[in-house]
This record gives C-alpha cells, structure tokens and sequence, in this order.
C-alpha cells in the first residue's frame, strides 16, 4: 500500500481525497492545509492527520507519496522539495506556469529516482482516448485543422481566492479551462510551433467577465483554433479534421464522426471515475508498472505554447514557441 499525503483541501483536494477512497493500493493518510480551521471537520470524516505544516509531511518516512492540490506559483518549490525528499508527486495542472521551472521540476524527480505525474483529468475521458486512437491509427487520413473550446461556468461562484489573481491565472480562463483543451491538442498533434492570442477582457469582476482565442500553427504543419470562456455553461469541444474524415469529441462519453457521403454517427461510450483513473495510472508509474501516460515531453510543449500564448496575449503579435 503506497500511504499518500494531500497538500491543498481545497474544492479540487477535496476532489482527490474521495476518488481515492477505497483504493486497493493508495491511501491518502495525511492533509496539509495552512486554513486547518476549514479543513478540519473534513478530515476528521475521512481520517485524515491534518497539519499545516508540509516540511513535516516530507520528513514523516511513513508517508510515500504527495499529491499537489495548490496554487500554481508554489508547485515548483513543493515539488522539487518532494523530490529531495524522495516522496512519489503526483501535481495538478497546470504544472509550472513557466516552462523552464516545469523542466527543473521534471529534472529533479528524475534525479531522486521518484515518479512526477500532472493531473491532466481529461486525458482519462473514454471519449478523448478514443480520438486519440483514431488519430494515431490513421482513420481520419492526414490530419489538418483542429478546433477546441472549453466554457466553465465554475468561475462565477469564486469572488475571492488565489484563482483570481492575474499572477496565478495569468490569461483570463486560458490557465483554468483553456489549458485542458491546450494539452489536448497536444497529446493529438504533438508541439505547437507559433501561436496568436487574444484576451478581451470586459470586466475584471469578480467573477471575471472574458474571452480568450488563440490560432496556432503545429509542428506539423496543422493548424489550430482555441476559445475559451469563463462566465458561460460548461462546453467542451475537441474537433479534428482530416482527409478521410473528421470527428468531434463533445464532453466524457460522445463523440461524433464524420465522413463524405454518409450521415454523422455518434458513439456514446460508458462514463468511467476520471479522477480514479488518474490516480490508478500515478501508482501503476509508482510500481513501475507502465509509464504515466501524460509524458514529460508533451508537458513541457503544452507549456511552451502557454507560454506564448500569453506573450501574444500582451505584445498582440504572433509568438514563436520555445522548443529548447
């Protein structure tokens, strides 16, 4: 049994601690929480050890791994103390917000030997990895456009918090929602070469009031819109277009293809825990059992191009992206 401590009992903490219940080879035995007045009650249901204190998690040999639950600025720091402390991290997106820091982060387990795995959820959608198989296999012929949007009305209910600091979620909802769409264009089509955003925001709120779009330019020669959305109903869309044809994944379980001469189909596929998912596939890395499947690689690209994005964002010109 791999014994877990979770840093962060916020909402999406919180999240990670009931996918875990149960599981056959993680147990999450520790919460790290600096408002323990909060978190205690919660703990106290799921039996946790709550402190405040993470140095003193890291130092506990009891526990063997840490997942990350915080905000984003402080996980280069949490995660490269995780690693000299040799405790398995498993990290929620967006890793860094810098591509340089989430290099040294990637450097530093790899030195101590211990596994980093990003929580990317939606790479564990049944529907994401059937386009993701169709793809690979060739079915849609050679690949040549691809259009994603992700509108996630969560936003209104937060009025406060480090999740509306510009420093934080730098790029209106391009750090929150847009990334999950951002890293799966890149699980699909590899690295993005330039990038041309856009951030038109109409009222700093809170909640926030705006709208983000980038069109990109891939490696490969495809090419890419992306819009994201923070006030409207939760939408989800992943569409690739091919010669042979096109198909559309519309949120977990639907998925719509698309060929010449024939009516669209829609498969519906059965919904499975995401979250439990993710966290299976940390620990089978843990044992060494398959590598996880969102690689060190495609973090950093996916990086690279938010990166850029958000420097399109500020000069408004197109940005190469960094692919040292």
């Amino acid at each position: 049994m791999i014994h877990g401590a979770i840093v962060g009992l916020g909402r999406w903490g919180r999240n990670l601690v009931e996918a875990s219940r149960g599981h056959e080879r993680l147990k999450i035995v520790r919460g790290v929480e600096p408002d323990m007045a909060a978190a205690r009650s919660f703990c106290s249901e799921h039996d946790l050890a709550l402190t405040d204190d993470l140095n003193a998690v890291l130092a506990d040999p009891a526990i063997d791994a840490v997942l990350l639950a915080t905000p984003h600025s402080l996980h280069p720091a949490q995660v490269i103390a995780c690693a000299a402390a040799r405790k398995q991290v498993f990290c929620e997106k967006p890793l860094a917000l810098h591509r340089a820091d989430a290099a040294r982060m990637f450097g530093a387990c790899r030195e101590a030997g211990v596994t980093l795995a990003v929580g990317h959820n939606r790479r564990f959608w049944p529907s994401m990895r059937t386009l993701r198989d169709m793809v690979a296999s060739g079915e849609l012929g050679r690949i040549l456009h691809i259009e994603g949007h992700n509108s996630n009305e969560n936003s209104q209910s937060i009025t406060a918090g480090w999740r509306l600091s510009e420093e934080e979620s730098p790029g209106g909802g391009l750090t929150g929602a847009g990334l999950h769409v951002l890293d799966a264009f890149v699980s699909l089509l590899g690295p993005v070469r330039r990038i041309n955003a856009q951030l038109n925001s109409r009222e700093r709120g809170p909640p926030p009031l705006d709208t983000a779009v980038l069109m990109m330019d891939f490696v490969s020669g495809v090419t890419g819109t992306l819009s994201t959305i923070r006030a409207t109903p939760f939408y989800w869309r992943v569409h690739v277009f091919g010669t042979n044809g096109s198909a559309e994944v519309l949120d977990e379980t639907t998925l719509i293809g698309r060929n010449s001469g024939s009516k669209p189909r829609q498969e519906s596929y059965p919904a499975t825990d995401v979250l439990r998912a993710e966290l299976d596939a940390f620990v089978d890395a843990i044992e060494g059992r398959r590598p996880y499947p969102v690689s060190e690689a495609e973090v950093l690209a996916t990086l690279s191009a938010f990166e850029a994005a958000l420097a399109s964002m500020k000069f408004q010109s197109p940005v190469q992206c960094d692919a040292a």
